[in-house]
């Protein structure tokens, strides 16, 4: 799993079948979910999304941030072709799975206030690329900047959403 081998690729390894190499990873990954999930994967108080908001606006000057959601990519190069269909865990579908998202969707997410230029904001943002949904809660990137300050802002946002994806690739 940490090195992007195929489930299929087990076999060689370890004599598994890859219905088995699966079934085995879905149990570690419930169990690791159902031993530690309440410590470590709770969802963010308001207390937590204040903090990141400072701490994003101090490393990267974007107040208000959440963070970076382009970090939910699954490097397929070794995977079954049958696996890289619609339906399967890619950007969009991580997203639409998400508990976080379902809150903000439905309304249920916590106001966390924020202020930008003495604007007031309801709810932090993500950074995010062209392929996500048109949710108020994605900062996109402008595709073809023509204003100096619309090209400086797409600079830093890419520069914070690459080091988010090197982080996640390393």
């Amino acid at each position: 799993m940490a090195l992007g081998e195929s489930p299929d690729s087990i076999y060689d390894y370890m004599r598994m079948s890859e219905q088995t190499a699966r079934e085995s990873l879905y149990r570690l990954a419930r169990g690791v979910i159902e031993t530690f999930g309440e410590k470590y994967l709770p969802k963010p108080s308001l207390n937590d999304m204040h903090q990141l908001y400072a701490a994003h606006e101090e490393r990267q000057g974007f107040p208000g941030m959440l963070g970076s959601i382009d970090c939910t990519k699954w490097i397929w190069r070794n995977y079954h072709v049958t696996w890289k269909v619609a339906g399967s865990n890619n950007d969009v579908n991580v997203i639409a799975q998400s508990p976080i998202f379902q809150d903000l969707l439905t309304g249920k997410a916590p106001d966390a206030p924020f202020t930008v230029n003495g604007h007031e904001y309801k709810f932090g943002y993500y950074l995010a690329d062209g392929i996500y949904p048109p949710y108020s809660t994605f900062v996109k990137t402008f595709r073809h900047p023509i204003e100096p300050r619309d090209k400086f802002f797409k600079r830093r946002q890419e520069g914070v959403r690459k080091d988010v994806e090197h982080a996640f690739g390393i």
